[in-house]
């Protein structure tokens, strides 16, 4: 599980379950019934786009982590 990306996580009331993206990974989402399994979800999903990054011989972003501000 590689879980140095930063993951929004909301709750979507169209879709009654909450979302979480990965910003510096493009379409790289989940969904779940709970936060948990959001999180859960999410980090799986990190590592097929990570994956399927690898086998295309596709630039993978370095997690850029939080910013600090002075």
């Amino acid at each position: 599980m590689n879980t140095k990306y930063e993951i929004i996580i909301y709750w979507s009331e169209n879709d009654l379950s909450f979302i979480s993206e990965v910003p510096e990974l493009p379409g790289c989402m989940a969904d779940g019934l709970t936060y948990q399994e959001a999180l859960a979800n999410v980090s799986e999903v990190i590592d097929n786009w990570i994956d399927t990054a690898k086998s295309l011989n596709r630039v993978i972003p370095i997690p850029k982590g939080k910013l600090m501000y002075a």
